[in-house]
Order: structure tokens, then C-alpha cells, then sequence
């Protein structure tokens, strides 16, 4: 089988669990901060195989506040690329005020020479980390390694071929020898390069201040598509775009309005639409509220005189009025 070591933080006293945790992922990765809600008794197991320059360590862990500051970036840098494929539990990472939330299914990037923090939900974290020297892995060129996508989805493409590899990888390393670690650390490589230069191809085709704006319009399109949703939220919108509520909300600090305004502003304008509409004069009020998020009457008719300084019936009664015929 292959060289592979595992680690369990019950085999340690409970009061030194998180510590040695961190001096495990400062050994397999690079030296980092840790803080956790379980410190008391932290919980982690770990297993890392040995692929020669790569290693690959699935892990299950509790909740975790990870930091890799600039501080520890000059005391200490190896120089690694690391990956992880979320299996379980979510995620949110932060590098350079940009920001990524991850889920199960989920490649998350980062670099040891970079300064990021990661925080984890409330429930363990199952991941296979991966972790390769970053000279194995040239970047097309004009590329940085700040260029790099902090999430990919591994679900499809090049992305979904890495996460496979590393499934069956760990799932049973018996039927290999201890021979062939370098040469799968090789097959990870190969992956990992194909997967940075399609992700760069993508991400580098626009300067960052191109791709928050794409972005900030990708969220439009999907509250305009999901505005008869009454359950559609600034949280429901974020999660649907793998990024935090927060991160949100500064995306549209330049807008014209909040999120929250937005998402309203374009359910009342629906609406009013349907309220002059001929073909919907017998529809009742409270139905074309609901239809555009609003289960409410009393909440749909404060929210439309607000807006328009009107109530929805005179409104309704106003324009059938203008466009009733004269003798």
C-alpha cells in the first residue's frame, strides 16, 4: 500500500487538541492560526498519503477560524499550492477582500505565499486536502498565482475528473506500492495544471473590476428570474452564488440601491405591470401580489404606496379609467 500516516486528536490530551492540529496542518501545509468554538476539546482526524513532491490528506475536523497571516508568510513559506475538495460542511474564504463560500462539492484554492482566512460553519468538515509544490505547476504565462479562482466546482469538466481521482484515490490505497506514490503524485500534477490553466483562461479574460460587475449583474438576472419566489432573500441570493450575505452587500454598495430595495423595487414594477395589464382586470389585487413575492396584501399595498405614492386599487382604477373609451 502506499506510505500513508494518520493522526487522531484523541491520541493527545484534550486540553492540547487544537494546538496539535494546527502544528499538524502547519507540517502538511503551511504554519497557520487556529481558533475554534470546541478548543476545550478539539476533534480531528487525519490521514496524509505520501505522492512524493504532492501529498494528499483527507481530513475531518470541527469548527475552525483558520489565518495565514503575512507574518507567518515571512517567518515561514514553502512554497505549496494546496486544494481541498469539500466532502462535508461548508465554508467561507476570504483573500485580498475577495471572498468564496464553499459547500460540499467544492475545490477551494489557496497559497501558502498569500495571505487568507478560512472559516467554517458550525458542523464538522469532511475535505480531502491536496498539496503541491508550486514550482510543479507553471501558470500560462502573464499569469499570477493572486489570478487564480478561490472555488471551482467540482461537479463538471477538469474539475469533476480531480475530485474523482482523489475519491477512489483514498478509498482504498492497498491495491497500490509505495512506488507508485511518486508516479500518482504525477497524475494530480497534470490534473492540477489543466485545472489552473482552464480556470485562468476563464478568469483572466476580465481585470477584477469586470468581474465584480459581471457579477453584480449575474445576481440581478437571478432575482429577475426568481422575484415570484417569496422566500427570495439577500442570504438565499448569496448562497445561490457561493459567496456570503456580507460580501453581498458590498457588491452593491455602488448600486442603486440595497439588495433588499432592489429585489423589492423590481416586485413592485412587476406587479404594476399586472395591475394595468387588460388582460388581468379580474385578477384580485391580493393575487397579483402574491405572484410577485408578496403573501401579504396589507404588506404588498404599504410597500406600493411608498413606492409610488398611490395605493394599488386607485392605481388600478386610475388606469382603466385613462384608458376606458369616450364618446
Amino acid at each position: 500500500m502506499l506510505n500513508e500516516t494518520e493522526f487522531r486528536s484523541a491520541d493527545v490530551p484534550a486540553a492540547d487538541r487544537l494546538a496539535y492540529w494546527a502544528e499538524r496542518v502547519g507540517q502538511t501545509h503551511a504554519p497557520v492560526r487556529m481558533t475554534s468554538d470546541h478548543a476545550h476539546d478539539f476533534r480531528a482526524t487525519q490521514r496524509v498519503l505520501d505522492l512524493g513532491a504532492v501529498s494528499v490528506w483527507p481530513a475531518t475536523f470541527q469548527q475552525l477560524i483558520i489565518r495565514r497571516t503575512p507574518r507567518l508568510i515571512r517567518r515561514s513559506d514553502p512554497e505549496l499550492y494546496h486544494l481541498s475538495l469539500l466532502v462535508g460542511g461548508t465554508g467561507t474564504g476570504t483573500w485580498d477582500r475577495e471572498e468564496a463560500v464553499y459547500g460540499p462539492s467544492d475545490l477551494h484554492i489557496n497559497d501558502s505565499s498569500v495571505p487568507w482566512e478560512i472559516r467554517t460553519g458550525k458542523d464538522p468538515v469532511t475535505a480531502v486536502g491536496l498539496e503541491l509544490p508550486k514550482a510543479l505547476v507553471p501558470l500560462p504565462r502573464g499569469a499570477h498565482c493572486r489570478s487564480l479562482p478561490k472555488r471551482v466546482p467540482a461537479g463538471t469538466g477538469i474539475g469533476a475528473l480531480l475530485a474523482q481521482f482523489l475519491s477512489r484515490l483514498i478509498a482504498d490505497t492497498t491495491c497500490y506500492r509505495p512506488s507508485d506514490g511518486p508516479r500518482l503524485g504525477g497524475v494530480v500534477t497534470d490534473l492540477v495544471t489543466a485545472l489552473f490553466a482552464h480556470a485562468l483562461e476563464a478568469e483572466n479574460s476580465l481585470p477584477p473590476d469586470t468581474h465584480r460587475r459581471a457579477l453584480v449583474l449575474r445576481v440581478k438576472k437571478f432575482v429577475q428570474e426568481h422575484l415570484h419566489d417569496p422566500q427570495l432573500t439577500p442570504a438565499g441570493v448569496a448562497a445561490a452564488h457561493h459567496i456570503s450575505t456580507s460580501y453581498l452587500h458590498r457588491l452593491f454598495e455602488n448600486e442603486e440601491a440595497t439588495v433588499a430595495a432592489w429585489i423589492r423595487r423590481r416586485r413592485l414594477e412587476a406587479a404594476r405591470r399586472d395591475l394595468v395589464d387588460p388582460a388581468l382586470s379580474s385578477c384580485p389585487i391580493h393575487t397579483v401580489a402574491a405572484r410577485w413575492g408578496f403573501p401579504r396584501a396589507a404588506d404588498f399595498s404599504r410597500a406600493f404606496r411608498a413606492a409610488y405614492d398611490i395605493t394599488p386599487t386607485e392605481y388600478r382604477s386610475r388606469a382603466a379609467a385613462d384608458t376606458s373609451p369616450r364618446c
